[in-house]
């Protein structure tokens, strides 16, 4: 094991061979990139009047990022207990090769899709003989712009903001690591991911799911803070992906829980009230997001989603009420313990295939939570 001590004296997480091989492997691709990553991010700054050095705002940038990862707390972990529950029983984040939990297909498992990207990602350290499941990385992002929903909401309602720390063991990409990314980082050795996100915002007025930013804003935004309170970002497909090395302990590693209003006073919200109270961390509920059964979107995911969320919404919703995290979350839990109720729509994985989808068009067109 290899460990560090954190800036407040307490001992840091200690990683394993497998973890230290893999966060070693990258820091090593990225210091590569580092001299013309560096012109990049001089020439993007100068190109719009920034007179911070590189190297000043690449230091702002990881300084004031937040590591988050988002999560489902109602879906059902492998051994049959809801995502929170398991949270708030057992104090660990655990990656999906532990929980055998996914929103659609699960693809972590030894020779799974997951598992061959990590292959690549870290040059084979997860694949050791003495590396064991709970030793694989977590996944999450890097939230520069502080974004209500996290980095990712992309893979769940709620998310946990992570305390600085933790980001001496992480990894990073540019782009969603399935696609097979070839700019990576470390939070000392970020300088081509910053150069890449640059060159993100030029060619696209986009900056991790924000529409009409440019580099000088996204230079304010960051050295200046985000605006008060911060909004949903709607980030589905630009983000800054992390990979997380060593365990995700709630007590040691989280600094908050921010959840979806949907579950506030049900069962589920009672659990996430009950974890930051047992690990010592505030709960805060972000905006939500709500969307008419009638307003789903036939294009953005396809023509099944309005029907799925029709009936989705006639067998599990109040009459006039919307569709939220928590009626999705139902209609998931439903699909695993009552496969026949959904046996006329094809296999279970196609059903929380398409119920994913249906979460993604809520993230993409929903309105905040009223009250």
């Amino acid at each position: 094991m290899t460990a560090t001590t954190e800036p407040d004296g307490r001992l840091a997480t200690a990683l394993a061979p497998g973890q230290a091989a893999a966060l070693a492997y990258v820091r090593s691709l990225a210091v590569v990139e580092r001299p013309a990553a560096l012109a990049t991010i001089a020439r993007e700054l100068a190109a719009v009047g920034v007179r911070h050095r590189p190297e000043q705002f690449l230091a702002a940038v990881v300084q004031s990022g937040r590591l988050t990862v988002n999560f489902h707390p109602d879906r059902l972990c492998a051994d049959g207990r809801p995502v929170a529950v398991a949270l708030a029983e057992d104090g660990v984040y655990r990656s999906q090769f532990v929980t055998g939990i996914s929103n659609g297909k699960l693809m972590a498992y030894p020779g799974s899709d997951r598992d061959r990207w990590e292959h690549v990602m870290f040059d084979g350290a997860y694949q050791r003989s003495d590396v064991t499941p709970a030793e694989r990385p977590t996944y999450g992002g890097l939230n520069v712009l502080d974004h209500a929903d996290g980095a990712c909401p992309r893979f769940g309602s709620c998310h946990l903001r992570l305390r600085t720390a933790v980001l001496a063991r992480a990894t990073f990409c540019l782009g969603d690591s399935h696609l097979g990314p070839r700019v990576v980082g470390t939070a000392d050795a970020f300088e081509a991911m910053l150069a890449g996100l640059l060159g993100g915002v030029v060619a696209t007025g986009e900056c991790l799911g924000r529409a009409g930013t440019d580099v000088s804003t996204l230079v304010r935004t960051v050295l200046n803070g985000p605006s008060a309170p911060p909004p949903v970002g709607r980030a589905l497909d630009d983000y800054l992906e992390a990979q997380i090395h060593g365990t995700l302990a709630l007590a040691h590693d989280v600094e908050e829980l921010v959840a979806d209003p949907s579950f506030a006073g049900t069962p589920t919200g009672a659990t996430l009230e009950l974890i930051a109270q047992r690990y010592g961390f505030p709960l805060r509920w972000h905006p939500g997001f709500t969307l008419a059964v009638d307003r789903v979107d036939p294009e953005f995911r396809g023509p099944a989603i309005p029907v799925l969320a029709a009936r989705l919404h006639r067998e599990f919703a109040r009459p006039g009420a919307p569709v939220d995290a928590a009626l999705i979350g139902r209609g998931a839990v439903s699909a695993v313990t009552e496969p026949d109720r959904w046996a006329d729509r094809g296999p279970t994985a196609d059903t929380l295939q398409h119920l994913k989808q249906l979460w993604h068009v809520l993230v993409r067109f929903g309105t905040p939570h009223a009250g």
